[in-house]
């Protein structure tokens, strides 16, 4: 359960950047209000989370040849999706269209792929601490003259 909360944080997380760059990158284009930010993010996660399954599984059936595009369609479709909840994302004209759909999936996907080693990063570390002692006691312990855990 744990886990699937850190995945949806993380996801969350990916988005939220990956529409930050779009509107930083694509300034005018591509905009995204204070006020609906946090919902554009959430409407964005939830329909990439939902609609990357059933596309995939639509384009291997129908349409073989843009497997590969697969996270672009999604990308695309969910800032659509986002774009209809009132004051949030503003996309205007189909360059923006086309540069924020390549951004924002470049970013989320690098966001999926990189946040969890930044997280887990530390988790790691303290956990190989907690190991190097666990070590040193049983060395010790042995020293000691009594037997060292297993």
């Amino acid at each position: 359960m744990i886990r699937i909360i850190i995945r949806a944080l993380i996801f969350l997380a990916s988005a939220a950047l990956g529409i930050l760059a779009a509107t930083w990158l694509l300034e005018g284009d591509f905009t995204v209000s204070p006020a609906g930010f946090v919902v554009a993010v959430i409407v964005f996660a939830v329909a990439q989370g939902v609609l990357s399954p059933f596309i995939a599984k639509m384009t291997a059936r129908y349409a073989p040849a843009f497997l590969g595009g697969i996270g672009l369609i999604s990308t695309f479709v969910a800032l659509l999706l986002a774009s209809l909840v009132p004051a949030g994302l503003a996309v205007s004209g189909v360059k923006a269209w086309v540069l924020g759909t390549l951004v924002v999936w470049l970013v989320t996907a690098l966001g999926t792929l990189l946040l969890p080693l930044v997280f887990l990063r530390e988790k790691t570390e303290k956990a190989g601490k907690a190991h190097k002692a666990d070590k040193a006691s049983n060395r010790t312990g042995a020293r000691d003259g009594q037997a060292p855990e297993a």
